[in-house]
């Protein structure tokens, strides 16, 4: 019923109906990324309190953030390098926030996937994925995952067709496997699994991004 969003770096909610927005945080450092739980009661968000970006947690109306996330991020990167502790999606049942950090050894601008436990703290514990992007959403089981591969939101490169180039995949958590959704040879991204559809960004028809559809049980990509 309500929506969250950054304006000026801070957090606010607002009916979905529209109304007065409330503002949530005032702390001169930047909170993005703001992702409410599944029940409602609960906002993570990547907020930079103690010169360094983590991970945070808020209650839905207000309140004192909490910090779940510990290890030093990357540190300064142009904007074109995204960020770091970046929190994606919940898990269905509410018990873990899935977070994008910078922890791989051959890039400090390319990340990977961990699971935190908002509720028992504890060190994140990695999916076996070994390269995530900025687009990632579990299925209604928690058991699959949609994602990219490439990260490349922060770069206003428009009707791209290179090296970055993104596709949505999922990956089978249980099976380990992974499949292939898009094969376009510019922009997929951005993938949101909602009930059995995966909707997500894409420049195949005109070279214009537009919201697209993806129905797994048929195969079909609907604009």
């Amino acid at each position: 019923e309500k929506v969250v969003f950054t304006y000026a770096g801070d957090l606010y909610t607002v009916p979905v109906t529209g109304g007065r927005a409330t503002r949530l945080t005032s702390h001169e450092g930047l909170e993005v990324f703001a992702r409410f739980s599944p029940d409602g009661r609960w906002i993570a968000f990547s907020g930079e309190y103690a010169g360094t970006r983590q991970v945070y947690l808020i209650p839905a109306e207000g309140g004192e953030p909490r910090q779940l996330t510990f290890y030093p991020d990357v540190g300064p990167m142009p904007p074109r390098g995204g960020y770091d502790h970046l929190p994606l999606d919940w898990t269905p049942d509410g018990k873990k926030i899935l977070v994008r950090a910078h922890r791989t050894p051959f890039s400090d601008r390319v990340g990977r996937y961990f699971l935190v436990d908002p509720w028992n703290g504890g060190l994140e514990t990695p999916l076996e994925i070994p390269e995530g992007g900025s687009g990632a959403t579990f299925d209604a089981t928690g058991t699959k995952l949609a994602y990219n591969i490439k990260m490349r939101e922060w770069r206003n490169w428009k009707r791209y067709q290179g090296g970055r180039q993104q596709d949505v995949w999922v990956y089978d958590l249980v099976g380990h496997t992974s499949e292939r959704l898009t094969d376009h040879p510019g922009t997929d991204n951005f993938p949101m699994w909602v009930g059995d559809v995966i909707y997500y960004v894409s420049d195949r028809e005109d070279g214009k991004l537009n919201l697209w559809a993806y129905d797994p049980r048929t195969g079909e990509h609907e604009r």
